[in-house]
């Protein structure tokens, strides 16, 4: 069956038309799935019940299942394990700030990756996920907290850029008239760093910020932590980064995760900055939230300040990111990683 809350409002007129209903129709239908947030055809009760039932003959509505919410009581940080169609379990974060709500969204059901201090990886890739999926994340959060989203980072579960297609056609969606109507600069796409991809977002000349999952100071460094440097050369990488730039006139963002004596080091922060004096860029240190399956832990307050410290004296615009949900598995993947390894017991 279609999916219908991945398509366009353009896409979805064509179809009313092709089933013998007026083009009104699919404004209706949208305006139920992405503005009233509907997740039963049966709850849009300006259709007709002929055509509601035409509906669930020919078309797949997205509906996550959620299973679970864990919630910090540190810094209200709220956790959510949502089940798919097909019984995958994939995870979401909702992020309160001051300046408004933030979601942070999987991309895909696991991740093939293989970054050395990311829990999502660890079971390697089940699938992409559909637009639709990548939307009801943001739908189901926004339901369940009764407070609109401001801003949507695509840095959960998954190499958002190893799902391009999926991932664009969810950005039009998300930003376009009719649906949440979320700004462009107000979503962020991460990537580790699959340039071919990179060119193609830029070429794109959408107003979205590309965070750039940089992570260390020299290409031998970032072989041993991320083996998607096997393939893509780190200068490589940066020039894919500085043509976004051109392209988009949009300011990278670095993440850098800080791990205890691998990259924290006054030479590491040395020679980041010898990197990158040349990108309009910001730099977003991360302090990296330890993970049982891998012995990296955190770099102590002192080192994370110092390295901080180096990077401003060059010039470089640069942030600590705060700490949020430290105790409710606030690591991407950590939470969906508990719940399989719970039902592997059979517990």
């Amino acid at each position: 069956m279609t999916d219908i809350k991945s398509l366009t409002l353009d896409e979805l007129t064509k179809e009313m038309e092709a089933i013998g209903e007026k083009k009104f129709r699919a404004a209706q239908i949208y305006s139920w799935m992405h503005e009233r947030l509907a997740d039963d055809f049966d709850q849009m009760t300006n259709l007709s019940k002929n055509l509601r039932e035409k509906l669930k003959e020919n078309y797949e509505l997205t509906h996550l299942e959620l299973v679970r919410v864990q919630t910090s009581k540190i810094d209200g940080t709220s956790k959510f394990l949502f089940r798919l169609s097909d019984g995958n379990v994939i995870e979401s974060v909702l992020m309160k700030y001051h300046h408004g709500n933030s979601v942070c969204i999987s991309s895909q059901v696991g991740c093939r990756m293989g970054c050395r201090f990311c829990a999502s990886t660890l079971d390697g890739l089940e699938r992409g996920l559909k637009p639709s999926e990548m939307l009801d994340q943001i739908y189901q959060i926004q339901k369940w907290s009764q407070e609109r989203v401001h801003n949507v980072v695509v840095m959960g579960t998954g190499e958002p850029l190893d799902n391009y297609d999926s991932l664009l056609r969810f950005i039009h969606l998300l930003t376009c008239e009719g649906g949440l109507h979320i700004s462009q600069r107000n979503l962020t796409v991460s990537t580790c760093g699959i340039v071919p991809n990179m060119r193609r977002l830029a070429d794109e000349k959408l107003q979205i910020t590309l965070a750039f999952s940089l992570h260390a100071s020299s290409q031998e460094k970032r072989k041993t932590l991320m083996p998607v440097a096997n393939k893509y050369e780190l200068s490589e990488v940066l020039d894919a980064c500085r043509y976004y730039f051109s392209q988009t006139g949009r300011r990278i963002t670095f993440e850098y995760s800080l791990v205890g004596g691998v990259n924290d080091s006054e030479e590491d922060a040395r020679e980041l900055t010898e990197l990158v004096k040349d990108i309009n860029c910001h730099i977003n240190l991360i302090p990296v939230n330890p993970i049982k399956e891998r012995d990296y832990v955190q770099s102590d307050t002192g080192a994370i300040q110092r390295f901080k410290n180096k990077l401003e004296k060059s010039g470089i615009n640069v942030t600590i990111r705060r700490e949020m949900g430290r105790d409710i598995d606030g690591a991407c993947g950590q939470l969906r990683k508990s719940y399989m390894d719970t039902e592997k017991r059979g517990e």
